[in-house]
């Protein structure tokens, strides 16, 4: 908001600070100042301040407000002006009508008050208070919207003018009952000429069950007041913030008494705001007569005191910045009691002072509870007033480096795992709209797209995929850390970390005879063998399992899915291929693998994991076998691997499928298959003679469990 000196001058007394300590002393208690602008209003010259407040200090959002804090921080006296003595003889009387008429019935509403004015002759504003309008960049028109302009703009509190000549009219009597409250049926009105709908939700102000208008926010058209009204209600309310930003947003109109209200104002300076109102209108009009015509008051509720205490404010400001010392050495040393005193008188708050436990019990002005609640707010404003500048700026003493915890160091080694392969990190939002069975839903999201907490990561992989495709990369790799969000049989909610994966449609292949690099459609085996290359990494046994799991049913292939365990029977997790429905609809292809892992389990597994005892070295050479053979491709290679293993010898010690081959022609339930056989004796070198028994043994045994037929 803008403000001009001259005007902050009449508040408090600042013609001996220079313009510049002015603006650095506000900025550093909080209050930016924008700009500085010169403005000849009515050919007289004046510098206006432009001034942006935090928005929970909703008691700053006026030229008084400002004039205070301004006072706070420059230790300055607000200086009372002639109309707060006429305002202090009837405050007393105005707040006495209020007290009498307290209640706790109404919960969208602080405070109520319709008063009536007749006998205007005069609306046109005076040419001074033209020119503090124009200083605060607002247009005048001279007439009763500058009154209206200027009370907001002094205030900070919004008042609405009705004609009290047309609501008699209407009803057709003198008298009449004001009431606020919702209809009881949806309604038109008229508003800024167009036919608004009010629902049962909407709050309006009523005389005699006749709308006036939509109260916090505008009157209708058919009750606004002219330039030619000699009769006015005045609405003077507070209303809840929540109920006027619902109300904005459900009818699309803010106007600048609506967004006041927003900011949830006090009732503290409410009585002073209206009777200033009132002496600006008696300036041109003295035989205007006033009369209360409704009064509605909530029961204030007055905030528990907060304990100070002189140990916390050291801790938390630290040791303030002193002249040096004769040594050339800057003293360190902390705000005084007297100080902390002097800065509490200069807010204005009422407090005590217990000198053997040095802590100070503060009472809170009604004016600053939304924004002062907890002891670490007051320390915060005595920091802003002796100025955060003036305290010496130093970090924290570190009594113990941080260690790394498993989780950490398995995140990393884990990462580099997914790295090495040729994956990428990716990041989702937590929150999505999957309809999974079972879905959490949120009680009030801001968008239907992120109104679910998620169930599974996969989702949103397949979303990252088919975005990566439509920008043609076609080989996109990527994990994921991420939580997911489940309920027990008990209805409890859970919430677990997984590690999910996604293996694009096309991979990079080298051919072993050019440097060439060619694209190839990815299949089960590669995409399986990616992940195995990570589990050996981190010694774990996994077991796959054909299953299909019904959290996954939409989203993999119902009969190209596997269940992951471990050793000990615990559910690792899932892998599979995108279900062929799925990948039609988003358009990219089938040849994507999915997989989904646990990562508490992992992370338990590798915990109570023994240490791996490693044995010498041995010298003795090593010999490499392959076997080719041609086998029914319903056997699996478990099976295979496992005749293997006993058909050879305790020289046997390695065993990897090389190859699989499996041609469009001929035979359609026949594959070949190219196993790698690795023999090794720790304290010999083997021989020839005796590698080649051994190999004959385990054709031997292929051929009768599985029929196979040899390959040279």
């Amino acid at each position: 908001m803008r403000i001009s000196i001259n005007w902050i001058n009449e508040l408090i007394n600042i013609q001996d600070i220079q313009l510049d300590n002015l603006i650095e002393k506000m900025t550093l208690g909080g209050f930016e100042v924008e700009d500085v602008i010169e403005l000849t209003p009515f050919k007289k010259t004046t510098t206006v301040l432009d001034i942006s407040a935090t928005a929970n200090r909703a008691d700053s959002l006026s030229v008084y407000g400002l004039g205070k804090e301004m006072g706070s921080l420059l230790n300055k006296p607000i200086q009372k002006s002639t109309y707060h003595r006429e305002i202090n003889q009837q405050k007393e009387v105005l707040e006495n009508i209020l007290i009498k008429n307290a209640s706790e019935e109404n919960i969208n509403l602080s405070i109520f008050l319709g008063l009536t004015v007749k006998h205007l002759t005069n609306v046109c504003s005076p040419k001074w208070l033209q020119e503090k309008l124009i200083s605060a960049d607002i247009i005048p028109v001279n007439n009763l919207l500058d009154y209206k302009n200027y009370i907001l703009l002094e205030t900070g509190y919004p008042f609405e003018f009705y004609d009290l000549s047309k609501i008699k009219q209407t009803i057709k009597r003198d008298k009449f009952k004001l009431a606020i409250k919702t209809t009881e049926q949806n309604e038109t009105i008229k508003i800024n000429n167009n036919d608004c709908l009010i629902n049962n939700k909407i709050l309006t102000l009523n005389a005699n069950n006749q709308i006036l208008g939509v109260s916090g926010v505008i009157p209708t058209d058919e009750y606004q007041y002219l330039e030619s009204s000699s009769e006015l209600l005045i609405e003077a309310s507070i209303f809840n913030s929540k109920k006027i930003r619902q109300t904005s947003r459900a009818l699309g109109i803010r106007t600048e008494r609506s967004a006041r209200y927003e900011k949830e104002l006090m009732v503290s300076d409410f009585s002073e705001a209206l009777l200033r109102l009132l002496l600006l209108l008696k300036i041109n009009n003295p035989n205007v007569e006033f009369a209360y015509h409704t009064i509605y008051n909530k029961k204030t509720i007055i905030p528990a005191p907060i304990v100070l205490d002189y140990k916390n404010i050291n801790k938390i400001l630290g040791p303030i910045i002193n002249q040096e010392s004769d040594m050339g050495n800057e003293l360190e040393s902390y705000l005084t009691f007297k100080q902390i005193s002097n800065y509490l008188d200069r807010l204005n708050f009422k407090y005590s002072y217990n000198n053997e436990s040095q802590t100070w019990v503060v009472s809170i002005l009604t004016s600053r509870i939304n924004d002062i609640s907890r002891e670490i707010d007051l320390i915060e404003e005595i920091g802003r007033l002796h100025g955060f500048n003036n305290f010496k700026t130093c970090l924290p003493q570190v009594v113990e480096i941080g260690k790394e915890d498993l989780t950490y160091k398995l995140k990393k080694q884990l990462t580099l795992c997914f790295l090495n392969e040729g994956f990428t990190e990716l990041i989702q939002y937590s929150l999505t709209n999957q309809n999974l069975p079972n879905t959490i839903s949120i009680v009030n999201p801001l968008f239907s797209e992120c109104s679910q907490l998620r169930q599974s990561l996969l989702p949103g992989l397949v979303k990252t995929v088919n975005f990566n495709l439509k920008n043609t990369n076609l080989s996109l790799n990527g994990f994921e850390y991420g939580h997911i969000f489940k309920t027990d049989k008990l209805s409890k909610y859970k919430e677990i970390e997984y590690i999910a994966g996604v293996l694009g449609s096309q991979t990079n292949i080298s051919h072993w005879s050019t440097n060439h690099k060619s694209i190839s459609n990815l299949d089960w085996f590669i995409a399986k063998g990616k992940l195995e290359t990570i589990f050996h990494k981190l010694n774990l046994q996994v077991k796959w399992e054909l299953e299909n799991i019904k959290l996954y049913d939409q989203i993999l292939h119902p009969y190209r899915t596997a269940k992951l365990t471990l050793d000990n029977g615990s559910e690792l997790g899932v892998f599979g291929q995108i279900h062929p429905l799925l990948a039609n609809k988003l358009n990219i292809s089938d040849n994507i693998y999915l997989f989904e892992l646990n990562f508490e389990i992992i992370k338990n597994k590798i915990k109570f994991t023994k240490l791996c005892l490693y044995n010498d070295y041995s010298t003795y050479p090593k010999i490499t076998k392959d076997l080719s053979f041609l086998i029914d491709k319903s056997i699996s290679f478990n099976k295979i691997k496992s005749v293997i293993q006993d058909s050879g010898s305790q020289f046997l010690s390695c065993i990897d499928l090389l190859d699989v081959y499996q041609t469009n022609e001929g035979q359609q339930n026949i594959q070949s298959l190219c196993v790698q056989l690795t023999f090794h004796a720790p304290n010999k070198t083997l021989v020839n003679t005796e590698i080649e028994y051994v190999m004959k043994n385990i054709q031997d045994n292929l051929i009768k469990n599985f029929n196979i037929t040899l390959r040279i």
